[in-house]
């Protein structure tokens, strides 16, 4: 791994990764009904982010792309066994993530299937694969910028949490006291 690894616009580039993991979240997706997608996607009881927030997060989100873009997978190298490893299990988790979440209806928090490890499988799946892909391209600078995305979606998580809290009350509650925030710990 290398701190800033030469950036070269190629076939066999980190876009490959993010492309795909992008077309299986799109297909996803496309087999979900138009309710469960707007739930999805709202975000009614979270608030507001405070702008230098979204603007930091915004400009960490566009460097980390043109990192994943300009840099080659390093196919040749252990770092992209190791990337791929865990970029796969960040894949599949978010796809089991996104099926358990369109069995469980509108009116019940989420908590089956690999929600019965973590309050927030999605997440923690794109995290991962995120972080696998940083790894597949060789980059500690594209690295940390997802260790710092991390941090900032962890305050976006616990805004989700207290909207929880008021949307499903009790249930949720003896939900956040038996299941871990992410997997194992915390």
């Amino acid at each position: 791994m290398e701190l800033f690894p030469e950036l070269e616009l190629g076939r066999f580039n980190g876009w490959i990764l993010i492309v795909l993991f992008y077309a299986a979240y799109g297909i996803t997706l496309i087999f979900l009904p138009k309710k469960v997608i707007a739930r999805l996607y709202d975000r009614s009881g979270q608030g507001d982010y405070p702008v230098l927030r979204r603007i930091l997060g915004l400009i960490l989100v566009f460097l980390w792309f043109a990192l994943g873009i300009l840099n080659p997978l390093k196919t040749e190298d252990l770092v992209f066994v190791i990337g791929i490893s865990i970029y796969s299990l960040g894949f599949l988790g978010f796809v089991i993530a996104l099926i358990n979440y369109k069995n469980t209806p509108a009116d019940q928090p989420t908590t089956s299937g690999i929600y019965k490890i973590s309050r927030h499988p999605q997440q923690l799946s794109i995290s991962l694969s995120f972080i696998g892909i940083s790894i597949a391209i060789g980059s500690w600078f594209a690295f940390s910028l997802i260790i710092l995305g991390v941090i900032g979606a962890h305050y976006k998580i616990l805004a989700e949490e207290k909207a929880c809290l008021e949307k499903y009350g009790e249930s949720y509650r003896n939900y956040m006291e038996s299941i871990p925030r992410y997997f194992i710990f915390f």
